[in-house]
Parts: structure tokens; sequence; C-alpha cells
């Protein structure tokens, strides 16, 4: 692990930069400067954390010194009183320090992005697409409990209930920096319901956390692009469409297609595929990135590959397994309800520990 006096001399750099911000903002030929002006004021409340976490880890350090020096001349009485203190003085400046050791990483700036969920069934016929149905209404329960807005882009639903593909954009605070590790293949393991013997099937679903990218972030050919219209499908009676409003996009250079279907107007479902289409060919690119980059330092917790294995439900056991991290828990069906936070608070850990780890070589 690395040192924490080299952290500390990060940090306090850190801090430096900060105190030099803060005089850069107040100077006339900044704040005339309206592009200095946004990029120095980002860039000091991205600090703005880190700084008063340090200045408390100070204070805490220096009122453990003080009732450290006095516990030697106090009586037994007093002693009590500051052995308490000093024990409560500790467990402060341990927190504080792990929270400083966070706070130094590199920030991902997708992070704060949007992102469209991209769930299909895999290998298991009607079982898989059950099983996709469920990660969708997991992902929704927990997008409702974070106050996030789910808007479905398109399904291609099944009759019994479950999904072989459904896509959908989730609008929040911070959204990508928690969903960002689900992406992978997901396994379940249970009795489906059309199961007479009771014996125990095996079926997978794939999810791509693909986060919002701008117009400005990817290029798209008007020329790579060909449409499709279609009626969208509906509940039926007065629900069906009557004009064809659906829209169905080819991007000739990489083969995707995209389909949106859930807008009211060709014109915005046609937009909304074009912003589909663009964060998966963003996604692609980065792919590229981080696979060169994980071949020279190991930071990742999972590839992301869309083909890894990266959890497991298994229903007799009543358990969820995250296999990257070897983390397991007894809470399956609270997690399938959007209790995702014990999960991804463990996958946060240990991709800092192992971006910490990385730092010290």
């Amino acid at each position: 692990m690395w040192s924490f006096i080299l952290i500390l001399d990060k940090v306090e750099r850190m801090v430096a930069r900060y105190d030099e911000l803060n005089r850069l903002l107040s100077d006339p030929a900044v704040s005339s400067d309206h592009n200095k002006l946004r990029a120095h004021g980002q860039e000091s409340s991205d600090l703005e954390e880190l700084v008063q976490k340090y200045n408390r880890y100070r204070e805490t350090e220096a009122e453990l010194k003080n009732a450290r020096e006095m516990f030697g001349d106090a009586d037994a009485e007093m002693q009590q009183f500051l052995r308490e203190e000093i024990e409560s003085l500790e467990n402060r400046e341990r927190i504080l320090s792990d929270e400083l050791r966070r706070l130094i990483l590199p920030k991902d700036k997708r992070d704060a992005k949007n992102v469209y969920l991209e769930i299909r069934a895999g290998a298991g016929g009607d079982e898989a697409a059950l099983f996709a149905a469920d990660l969708f209404r997991m992902y929704a329960r927990y997008a409702e409990n974070q106050d996030w807005k789910v808007e479905l882009v398109d399904a291609n639903s099944i009759g019994i209930g479950g999904f072989k593909e459904v896509v959908a954009l989730i609008r929040g605070k911070g959204v990508y920096s928690r969903l960002k590790y689900e992406s992978g293949v997901h396994r379940v393991q249970r009795v489906p319901a059309t199961e007479s013997s009771g014996r125990i099937h095996t079926s997978t679903a794939t999810v791509a956390i693909l986060p919002e990218v701008e117009d400005v972030d990817i290029e798209i050919k008007d020329e790579d692009i060909r449409m499709e219209v279609y009626r969208s499908s509906g509940a039926g009676g007065q629900n069906v469409q009557k004009t064809s409003t659906a829209v169905r996009l080819y991007h000739m250079p990489s083969g995707l297609v995209v389909a949106c279907q859930d807008e009211r107007s060709q014109i915005q479902n046609k937009a909304r595929a074009l912003s589909v289409l663009r964060a998966r060919l963003f996604d692609m690119e980065q792919q590229k990135r981080d696979s060169a980059e994980r071949q020279a330092r190991r930071l990742q917790i999972g590839s992301g590959d869309r083909s890894e294995k990266i959890r497991t439900y298994n229903f007799p056991q009543n358990r969820v397994t995250d296999h990257r991290i070897k983390f397991d828990t007894h809470r399956l069906q609270a997690i399938l309800d959007g209790d995702l936070d014990e999960l991804i608070d463990a996958l946060v850990d240990a991709e800092q520990t192992k971006q910490l780890e990385a730092m010290s070589e």
C-alpha cells in the first residue's frame, strides 16, 4: 500500500493548487476571460472536498497530539476521560486518512454522465428472457431508490413477461459512477417456472452500461446512416400506432443497428436512436483504449468485456456472487429488489484499492 506520507505530500500539493486557483479567480485578467474563469472554477470545485477533509485531518491530528501530551500529567479520572478521547480521535483520524486516499485518485470524467442501460437475453431461451426482465426491474428499482429517472428507449419482449432485449436511458446525479461496474455477463441458477421436473437451469443475460455522449464527443456522418421507419408496438386497441413513428438506424461502417419506438414522433425517435448509436460508438472506442491501458497497467476490477461472466444469482442457495472481487452475499431477493449499494460499494472499494496499489509501483 502506498505510504501515507507520500499520500499527504500529494494532498498538500493539491491543497496548494486549490489556494492558487482561488487567487487566480480573484484576478481581473481571469475574471474577464469566461473560458479561464469556468475552467478554474470547475477545478477549484473538484478540489473543495479534498481540502475540507485535509483541514479536518490536520485539526484531528493536532487534537490527538494535545490529548496524548495531557495524558501523562493527568490524574486517574482524567486519564480515563483522555483514553476515551484519544480512542475517538484515532478512529476519526483513520477514517479521514482513508477518505484522503480515495480523494487523490484520478477522477473518471464520465462519472457524472447519464447512461444507456442495455440488457439482452443470452443462453437459456425463455428463461434467459425472464432473467433479463428481472435484471431490468432490479436496475429500475435501484434508480428509483437513487431518485434517478428511467426512460424506456426500446424493448423486444416475449409473451410471458421477458425481454429478448431492452434499452433504457437512466438520468440522474452520478449515474455512471455507480453503474459502470455492471457491464458483463450475469448468470442465474434457478428452477424455471416452466420446469415441471424441478431441475435447476443456468441462464445468462448481458448488461451494457454506456455513458451518454454529447454531439461534440463523436461525429456521425449522414452518409454512414440508413434509416428505416415502422409502426411502434403497443398494448392494442386505441394504443396501436396508426403511423410509422418508430425508427431503426443502420450504421454502415460499424454494422451497429439501433431502434427506438418509445417517443411520440418519428423525429424524437430518430434523435434518441442517434444518441444511443453515439453512445455505442463511443463505447467501442473506449473499450479499445481501455484494453490497451489494461495491458500496461492492471487497474480495473474486471475487463468490462461483454463476454466476461461477472456475477451469479444462485436461487437454491439464496446467494449472489460477484466473481471479480470474490464477493458473496445471501441477500438475493433484496438485491433483485434494487438494494444494490452493498455490492456497488464493494466494487468501488476494490477498484480504488487496485488504483492505490498501482500508484505505489
